[in-house]
């Protein structure tokens, strides 16, 4: 498990390695994230550890609990409707103020990021999925004049990346993905800001709403009998 760690300080570094292995379920909810065992595994101290933990809670995706330590959290119908309440309402006014401003290489961009998408759904990349639909929308909004609002957004894409994966591990969600991304780049080029921006809001109460049925129906699964019960 040991890797260089080349990023901007050893806790970043952790915390993106951390991100990803709870993201693609390495570390299912419920886990226990001990911090000897990570600084062992990592080649670090106990330190950085402790700072990307801490880091991870802001996420919303580890919970410190006293005498237990790190725990990786549940999935949370209230913590969804809690995101994407926020990007409801912060990501159409982050749109608005950026969009008119797009220039044809802006859009290059857009178009690139989006083909990756498409690709990466073709080929069932699930690690891919979630990192490019926050490239996407964080490059929609690369103009808005607004960076503590920019960067509350990229938190807000990166605490939903879990549930992205989850609501994007159906052909039909993906497909719907796809063509609503593609749609938002039309109007962005066809400068229909304000029918963008309503588009957007429509786009990501869409995504909260299928969310919110598939963790529930989740919850309410039977979970699987332990051997001996």
């Amino acid at each position: 498990m040991k890797q260089p760690l080349k990023h901007r300080t050893l806790s970043a570094a952790i915390v993106d390695q951390l991100r990803q292995a709870i993201l693609d379920g390495t570390y299912p909810a419920g886990s226990q994230l001990r911090q000897d065992a990570l600084g062992d595994a990592y080649g670090v101290s106990r330190i950085p550890v402790r700072e990307a933990l801490f880091q991870l809670e802001a996420e919303g995706l580890v919970r410190i609990v006293p005498q237990k330590g790190a725990i990786v959290s549940e999935l949370s119908l209230d913590e969804i409707n809690d995101v994407f309440d926020l990007r409801c309402i912060l990501e159409p006014r982050l749109l608005a103020q950026s969009a008119p401003h797009f220039s044809a290489q802006d859009f290059d961009g857009l178009d690139d990021i989006h083909s990756q998408f498409e690709k990466a759904i073709k080929a069932k990349n699930v690690s891919d999925w979630g990192q490019l639909n926050a490239d996407f929308h964080m490059a929609l909004y690369m103009h808005a004049p607004q960076p503590r609002t920019r960067a509350i957004v990229l938190s807000l894409l990166q605490t939903s990346d879990r549930y992205t994966r989850l609501q994007l591990s159906n052909t039909k969600a993906m497909g719907i993905a796809e063509k609503e991304h593609a749609h938002l780049i039309a109007l962005c080029r066809a400068q229909k800001v304000e029918e963008a921006c309503r588009f957007l809001e429509r786009h990501i109460e869409a995504v909260r709403k299928d969310l919110l049925q598939v963790v529930a129906g989740k919850a309410m699964a039977p979970k699987p009998r332990r051997k001996g019960e």
